[in-house]
Order: C-alpha cells, then structure tokens, then sequence
C-alpha cells in the first residue's frame, strides 16, 4: 500500500535476485588488521594492514597504512604503502607515500606524492597467436 514502486532499472532480470547496493566499509584510525582484507565493495581504510588487500575499490586515508599487496579496481591513496599495487585506476594525493611497483591501466600522481618503485603499465588480453608454416 505504502510501498514505493520499483523502478524498471532497479528491477532484477528475471530468474536473478534482487542485489542491494552494499554500504561502504569504514576501517577506523584506531583499527589494525593482520592478514586478508577482502570486499567485493568500496572500503576506506584509515587504520593499518599487515598483509593482502583485495577490494573493488579501495581509499587509503592519510592516516592509513598498508604493509603489503594492494589489488582492485580502483585504489586511490593519501597514506602509506609498502607493497605492490596492481588496479585499473591508481590515484596518488598529494600525501601519498608509495614504495613498491604499480601495475595500472591509469594512474594519476598529483604534486606532492612520494613514489619509490616501477609504474607497469597493465596489458591488455593478448592477441592470439597465429603460426604461419612455409610452404613446400
């Protein structure tokens, strides 16, 4: 009766269920993670990781630090990171403190940022491969 209705884009196909959108995670200053990091969402992470990152996308406060690999979609950085970074798009702020390889289909590093490492450009799928045979 009260119930707003659903707009065809937020419909699910059919024989698919209905997906919420998932909330942003907040890893507070005060939090500190040992291991694997894992979200299929957006995190903003202002506390520390020892260990594997791997987010959809991922916010690196300026309090935050990451000690280890970051992988995901999109990272965007303003604190520390001592590991290897491997995203579709990688931001480096003007805070950001970077030692270790990016690997990136774009990056962006404002004026300012610390990066002490290799920028890798990601490759797209290869081609395949043909073999061409003499003739006889």
């Amino acid at each position: 009766m009260f119930a707003k209705p659903a707009n065809s884009s937020e419909r699910a196909a059919p024989g698919e269920a209905a997906r919420k959108p998932l909330a942003a995670s907040f890893i507070a200053a005060n939090v500190r993670l040992v291991g694997e990091l894992v979200s299929d969402g957006d995190v903003q992470l202002d506390g520390a990781l020892q260990g594997e990152a791997r987010v959809d996308r991922l916010t690196l406060g300026e309090t935050g630090s990451v000690d280890g690999s970051i992988t995901g979609d999109s990272v965007e950085v303003r604190g520390r990171v001592r590991g290897q970074i491997t995203a579709r798009s990688v931001r480096l702020l003007s805070t950001a403190d970077v030692e270790g390889d990016i690997t990136h289909g774009e990056i962006v590093v404002e004026a300012g940022a610390r990066f002490v490492g290799r920028s890798l450009r990601l490759e797209t799928a290869p081609q395949a491969l043909s073999i061409v045979t003499a003739a006889e």
